[in-house]
């Protein structure tokens, strides 16, 4: 599944530019403190997370992942969506629980 397919059946907000949104996405990480995200993910997952701010785009990078799912609608600062942007790094910005991100995207077959 790629990145533009969860868009398209989702409400979650994207902020992506076109060539990231072709990202394939191959399971999905869940967790919020940087140096275990760091530690134990695995590339071209999609990281779900409430944390919202530059480092996350950082470790984002590092680790090679194919999108970021920012939840409970987390404030995203416009530093941090310009950082993605150029990182080529797709973030979800959702209301939703991660327990109810990992829900739909088993739902959708990640």
């Amino acid at each position: 599944m790629r990145v533009k397919d969860i868009a398209e059946k989702t409400d979650w907000r994207l902020f992506a530019d076109d060539n990231s949104k072709e990202n394939e996405v191959q399971g999905a990480f869940v967790g919020d403190l940087l140096s275990w995200v760091m530690g134990h993910s695995s590339p071209k997952q999609a990281w779900i997370t409430v944390q919202a701010h530059v480092n996350v785009i950082a470790v984002g990078v590092l680790r090679e992942f194919a999108c970021l799912i920012i939840c409970q609608d987390s404030q995203l600062s416009d530093d941090m969506i310009q950082q993605a942007k150029e990182e080529n790094l797709p973030i979800f910005l959702t209301d939703m629980s991660a327990f109810d991100v990992c829900r739909k995207l088993i739902e959708l077959g990640v």
